[in-house]
């Protein structure tokens, strides 16, 4: 039996249970194969537009309907399951999302790959909860989360340069959804050496722990980074190309962001005991806001590459301080189990409310609603800080 088994009181750097190095590695990858996705969207969905299985608007539903199907999926299985005979759910998981990238890769209509990816994003959810449920039992949550994002990020930057140059060439979309359910099966051998049992965390409220007003707030500025980097990310292409910025030079810029984020996080796992939450969050929302402006302001093509490689790394650079923060709302860890559903329902929602402002063909709107929702964020935060010290004073 694992050395996570339940009952476990925690030793050293694990609040409960005690996973070897291995346990954990294995558990952070089975996240990262739920997430491969992110990375892996604008290739994998472009092909699918290039090739003419969906439209644009169709583009847009299929990328949004997996993106809200993670959130859900990882929201359940983190909240409504419990935390036992975790090798099977994770081998479960995988097949299911092997399945439903086969699936897409024979779907007939637009219809059927928003379908398939639907229930890729529910599955893909449940794996990111294999991870999260572990990271949260951990005394250094924020800097086994910096490992998490820097493992599936040079996961999706490695099967990007695979898909792009060499798979999608030769065998289409088809091809690359077809790789995607081989990781996953080829995954199945890491999936039976995660801890079997994880050590029960204090849950027995739930959601009362997650219902309070710093958890909400903490919660929502989480939602709102997202909402902002979705936003921009999603209208990259044609806002670059209002700016006279071919769509061959935009692809050269998301892969760049993608190996920057893998700086932003390892970055952040480096220092991210050096520096206080409050004050990286608050620094980064800045940043994110200049960065929104600047794409608002018609710049130019080098200035328009600084500020999507700094949006890159902020990107991943939050996600450490965004744990502690959470962390700081609930001490229970409920909280922290929904970061990345409200990480990825602020990337699926980003893009659709940032849609109904754009006037035409002029996308500048986009950048300026994503503007707006980083000074939302700093603003959560605030409030967050505002709350805890009112409420440190009453007690």
């Amino acid at each position: 039996m694992a050395s996570t088994d339940t009952g476990h009181a925690g030793s050293g750097d694990w609040l409960v249970g005690n996973p070897t190095g291995w346990q954990l590695a294995s558990a952070l990858w089975i996240g990262s194969v739920g997430l491969l996705i992110l990375g892996l969207q604008p290739v994998l969905l472009g092909a699918l537009y290039t090739e003419g299985h969906v439209s644009g608007d169709e583009l847009a539903l299929v990328a949004t309907a997996e993106m809200i199907a993670i959130a859900i999926g990882s929201a359940v299985v983190a909240m409504l399951l419990s935390a036992h005979n975790m090798r099977w759910k994770s081998a479960v998981l995988l097949l299911l999302l092997a399945l439903a990238n086969v699936w897409t890769a024979y779907a007939a209509s637009a219809n059927m790959l928003i379908a398939a990816r639907a229930l890729a994003g529910l599955a893909e959810g449940g794996l990111v909860a294999i991870a999260t449920e572990l990271i949260a039992r951990s005394r250094r949550a924020e800097r086994i989360g910096g490992y998490f994002v820097t493992m599936q990020t040079l996961a999706q930057c490695a099967l990007a340069l695979l898909l792009a140059l060499y798979v999608i060439p030769a065998a289409g979309s088809a091809g690359g959804f077809i790789v995607l359910a081989v990781v996953c099966v080829v995954s199945l051998a890491v999936a039976f050496t995660v801890p079997g049992d994880y050590a029960d965390l204090p849950k027995e409220e739930n959601l009362a722990n997650v219902l309070t007003v710093p958890s909400m707030t903490a919660l929502l500025s989480v939602f709102c980074y997202f909402m902002f980097f979705g936003a921009v990310w999603a209208f990259l292409e044609p806002l670059g190309a209002q700016y006279g910025i071919d769509g061959r030079t935009v692809g050269l810029i998301v892969s760049a962001s993608l190996a920057v984020q893998v700086l932003g996080a390892m970055t952040a796992t480096a220092f991210e005991a050096r520096i206080d939450y409050r004050l990286a969050i608050a620094a980064i929302g800045v940043v994110a806001l200049v960065s929104s402006l600047v794409l608002a302001s018609s710049p130019g093509l080098t200035t328009f590459w600084v500020a999507a490689l700094a949006m890159g790394f902020i990107l991943l650079f939050i996600v450490p301080y965004q744990i502690r923060l959470a962390i700081t709302a609930d001490e229970t860890r409920t909280a922290v189990l929904l970061v990345p559903a409200a990480q990825l329902f602020g990337l699926a929602i980003g893009p659709i409310a940032a849609s109904l402002l754009i006037d035409g063909k002029d996308f500048r709107p986009v950048p300026e609603f994503a503007a707006a929702s980083a000074v939302a964020s700093v603003a959560l935060l605030g409030l967050f800080v505002l709350v805890s010290r009112r409420r440190r004073a009453v007690a």
